[in-house]
């Protein structure tokens, strides 16, 4: 595929994706590729292969004759980083990141667990340089530096839990750790208490102590879940309100 080519499928994609995801088309909504093509003046290659990566995602059934129909959000794949990255982007955004984070305090607690007890000593050490490293940044205010160490931080206790399910949620969690801070859910500085605890995960992990890794793991997504559950009421019954009520009342998740 040419530069030029993905350009113009990258653009069919960054409309139609969120619009979908959003509810500007509603399930059943049909569309057809000679539409697409006219509508986003491209050929019907790059129409094609837009719906191809929409269809990869469930969001769309494309069926010979009937056209390209709209899917109910209960058959998309909702652990795609795309589709999850579209929604942060979109009027549900508080919906989505209170239910990434429900998801991150089922896993990501038991998988701090699993590592302690599984990891290899030099995984364990390089876990406790991350621990510094972030340490570091969030005390200096590069919140950039910070949430690449973040990412990796919780990337790297799902991989240090030898659960390959744990492990393929790696995506996941990233997405969420890096839209809480481009949406302004984090503060300049992350908190005390919130360093504090990834130190005792990083620390529990070192010394192969699998309980309490998992208590100070736990600790770090219930303090977020509850950030989240404060935020103003209508956010809960009306996704298009703004979640950045809940700004600068967590740290590092």
């Amino acid at each position: 595929m040419t530069t030029a080519h993905r350009t113009l499928h990258n653009r069919v994609l960054a409309a139609l994706g969120p619009a979908i995801t959003a509810g500007e088309y509603l399930p059943g909504h049909v569309f057809t590729l000679e539409r697409l093509e006219r509508d986003f003046g491209v050929s019907r290659t790059v129409a094609r292969e837009a719906v191809r990566v929409l269809e990869s995602m469930h969001l769309v059934v494309s069926r010979p004759r009937t056209g390209v129909r709209v899917t109910p959000p209960e058959q998309w794949s909702v652990y795609d980083p795309q589709l999850i990255r579209w929604r942060l982007a979109g009027p549900g955004r508080g919906a989505q990141l209170r239910s990434l984070t429900e998801l991150r305090a089922a896993v990501e607690p038991p998988a701090a667990a699993a590592a302690a007890r599984r990891a290899a000593p030099e995984h364990r050490a390089r876990l406790m340089e991350l621990n510094r490293r972030m340490a570091a940044t969030g005390a200096a205010g590069d919140l950039d530096a910070f949430l690449r160490l973040d990412i990796e931080f919780h990337r790297l206790i799902l991989e240090l839990s030898g659960n390959e399910m744990f492990r393929g949620l790696a995506g996941v969690v990233a997405e969420v750790l890096a839209g809480r801070t481009e949406y302004d859910l984090m503060p300049q500085h992350p908190r005390p208490e919130a360093l504090r605890l990834h130190a005792h995960v990083a620390s529990a992990v070192h010394d192969g102590l699998p309980e309490v890794a998992q208590a100070a793991m736990r600790a770090i997504v219930d303090e977020v879940v509850a950030a989240l559950e404060h935020a103003d009421p209508e956010d809960r019954t009306d996704p298009r309100d703004d979640p950045r009520a809940v700004a600068g009342t967590t740290g590092p998740g």
